[in-house]
């Protein structure tokens, strides 16, 4: 349902993302991936491997994510690729999933953490820093040790002050990390968007929604996150109030960019396509040429979604999606 329902933002292809949850859960998921990308639907917008905001986090740094499903990474000894002998589910259900797994978030600073980010490196999983309490100097080991991006940048991690960078200062100071943006101009302030276009460039940051259920749905609407109610307003909040993801779409992630962040046009798109394109190492996708992928979106000059092409056919034109 929602790679059929994402073409009408705009979107051709995008990343399942899961909350921490039990391997059980975590397994289903993952057999839905792997159907859909052995199987692609007409219509549809291309399912890639998925990103798990693991149930390697900060309890502090959590957010919306579950406590219970929350553990520390396994000893050394137990992570060698290929060889896992560890008796922790999690890892095993990842382990016999890995061609569709593309990005793991941990927060290194967690006993065996930065264990687990040179396994998960190793393994070909992209390590994604966030839900994290690292400071400065463990960020920066993190990243030498193999992570490659920082999962939405701001939100849920150490922030930057004039005598202690943290994690953000870390992840805007390096080349090597790409990092995720939640742009609707709630969870990152346009202002601060545009700090970090400056610090890092267009090229390495990448648009996200961090979007639930809730996305697309009427404010007041309800959905579940990991099996909790959302409520959506001008973000999604769990019944206490905590922010729980987002109920932006792309189009508006672009727009927001665009409008807010004083981004341009290409600038915009190259944060919303090329740059997510690049970093999961997607050949052809994300930019516009001969011999490339033909996915691209129309937009008018209001920034509204006229139509997406996936692999070279209309998938949706105004307000009706094609069979």
């Amino acid at each position: 349902a929602i790679a059929a329902m994402l073409p009408r933002y705009g979107v051709t292809a995008f990343c399942p993302t899961t909350v921490a949850c039990s391997a059980d859960a975590l397994k289903t998921v993952l057999d839905e991936v792997r159907a859909l990308r052995a199987a692609p639907q007409h219509g549809c917008a291309r399912v890639l491997p998925a990103h798990l905001e693991s149930n390697f986090i900060n309890q502090d740094f959590k957010g919306a994510q579950p406590l219970e499903c929350l553990r520390m990474p396994p000893a050394k000894r137990t992570l060698d690729i290929g060889r896992w002998t560890t008796d922790d589910d999690v890892l095993q259900t990842i382990q016999a999933a890995l061609p569709d797994v593309g990005i793991m978030t941990v927060a290194p600073e967690l006993a065996n953490g930065m264990d687990l980010v040179r396994a998960l490196t190793a393994a070909g999983i992209i390590v994604s820093l966030g839900h994290s309490g690292a400071d400065y100097e463990t960020s920066l080991a993190a990243i030498a040790a193999g992570a490659r991006q920082a999962t939405h940048l701001f939100n849920r991690m150490t922030p930057m002050t004039s005598r202690d960078p943290g994690m953000v200062g870390a992840v805007l100071s390096s080349d090597d990390v790409c990092a995720e943006i939640i742009c609707d101009g709630r969870h990152v302030h346009p202002a601060v968007m545009r700090v970090a276009m400056a610090a890092k460039s267009p090229a390495r940051i990448m648009a996200i929604t961090d979007g639930t259920a809730g996305s697309g749905l009427p404010r007041g609407s309800t959905a579940t996150l990991g099996g909790r109610r959302i409520t959506v307003e001008d973000v999604a909040r769990l019944d206490d109030g905590t922010m729980a993801g987002s109920v932006l779409t792309m189009d508006r992630a672009f727009a927001c960019l665009v409008g807010q962040a004083g981004a341009g046009l290409v600038d915009g798109a190259r944060m919303c396509s090329t740059s997510p394109a690049r970093e999961l190492g997607l050949q052809g996708h994300g930019v516009l040429g001969a011999g490339a992928v033909a996915d691209l979106a129309v937009l008018d000059a209001n920034l509204n979604v006229r139509q997406t092409w996936i692999g070279g056919e209309p998938v949706f034109d105004g307000l009706s999606l094609r069979p």
